[in-house]
């Protein structure tokens, strides 16, 4: 087997948080572009109903600031209505009035992290935009962490299971490439035996930075035990799939597990 042929995986590079910003007035949309443009990618609506349309299109962002009093939606109305399918968003009120009642009820419900009042001070903006940014991205780590978690532990079970209950070796293929492509979101998963022609050749897996997120479209992951290639794991995604380091780390833990499971069901064949 050749062990120098490698599969090396690019690092994506990194990407500003996502700030949408919201205000009738176009001046003011222009002050908090120039604001923020240096450290944010910015999104920019002069309407709740424009801004919910951005949203519909470009998907999560990490912090929203929105102007109170706009016509036809006051901003707190506007934020309400993105809490069901952006609920880790940061949301920011800026306001010159005093609509004490309309703030309270938003900030009570969840829908609002803080209010910033008119004419603001750019230092403050900036601190408190920057905090929030830092607490989305804290609750998006801890929600993908619980994710992994609970993916890992249904991964490696599975595994485990379809080996034991298997009546062939097709079919325990089958269903472990089942398993990753739910646990990958990949569109085609395929694991081959390493019996089949042309596997002794296939890379190994290098990654150039752990820590950072990858994206790719195709994988391929030798399945080895004590240097004995037994099988080889292809997935594909139709569309650019990001995989953070602790995905990849997972990836390698199941792979392991998917070893030691194969060879486990190949020494039961053996003694039978």
């Amino acid at each position: 087997m050749n062990s120098t042929n490698h599969q090396t995986i690019p690092s994506a590079p990194p990407q500003k948080p996502r700030l949408l910003v919201v205000d009738d007035e176009p001046d003011n949309l222009d002050l908090l572009y120039r604001t923020f443009r240096r450290d944010f990618h910015i999104l920019r609506a002069q309407s709740g109903k424009s801004a919910l349309e951005i949203l519909a299109v470009e998907g999560e962002v990490a912090v929203i600031i929105s102007d109170q009093r706009m016509p036809e939606m006051k901003g707190t109305e506007f934020l309400s209505k993105t809490v069901p399918q952006f609920p880790n968003t940061i949301r920011i009120i800026l306001t010159g009035f005093t609509d004490v009642e309309d703030l309270v009820e938003a900030i009570n419900a969840g829908q609002v992290y803080k209010y910033i009042t008119k004419p603001w001070d750019p230092s403050e903006l900036k601190a408190v935009v920057r905090t929030a940014a830092e607490t989305y991205e804290l609750s998006k780590r801890r929600a993908e962490e619980l994710r992994l978690a609970q993916t890992q532990t249904t991964l490696l079970s599975t595994i485990v299971r379809v080996v034991r209950e298997a009546t062939s070796s097709e079919a325990c293929l089958k269903a472990i490439a089942f398993a990753f492509a739910e646990s990958f979101a990949a569109d085609d998963c395929v694991l081959q035996a390493a019996t089949e022609n042309g596997l002794a050749d296939s890379p190994s897996l290098e990654i150039i930075n752990p820590d950072v997120t990858v994206e790719l479209r195709h994988l391929t992951i030798p399945i080895t035990f004590e240097d004995e290639q037994l099988a080889v794991l292809l997935l594909h995604w139709k569309q650019p799939r990001s995989l953070a380091a602790e995905e990849l780390s997972l990836l390698h833990l199941a792979t392991q597990q998917v070893a030691l499971a194969l060879t486990s069901a190949r020494y039961r064949r053996a003694v039978v």
